[in-house]
């Protein structure tokens, strides 16, 4: 856990969540600026900076996540979604723990940079 960092913080419970789906080792809220219908933000519990930093130190935590990811959006988006993880500042990553993006709940299209 990092004492600066939002993500473990809201985990912690000193800042508040729209909880919509919850594991031991994982925690899915919706997030405060929805850009679609859904837009959900799931993290691991457990505090790493990035998603090529989890995948390398704990595989299973990482699919823990996309699999609790799948379960809010089957509830929230009838299971059809985009999940983004944006890795690192140049890809859009502002808060520097591990979060995937679930979002749906309309007809998606594709902006490229």
């Amino acid at each position: 856990m990092s004492d600066d960092c939002l993500f473990c913080k809201i985990v912690a419970g000193s800042i508040p969540a729209d909880v919509v789906a919850s594991t031991d080792r994982v925690l899915a809220f919706r997030d405060i600026s929805p850009q679609a219908p859904v837009h959900v933000i799931v993290i691991p519990r457990e505090h790493h900076g990035d998603v090529s930093t989890l995948a390398a130190a704990d595989a299973a935590l990482l699919a823990e996540v996309v699999e609790v990811a799948d379960v809010a959006a089957t509830e929230l988006a009838d299971g059809q979604y985009r999940l983004i993880f944006n890795n690192g500042p140049r890809a859009g990553q502002s808060i520097f723990h591990v979060h995937a993006h679930v979002i749906g709940g309309t007809q998606l299209g594709w902006t490229p940079a």
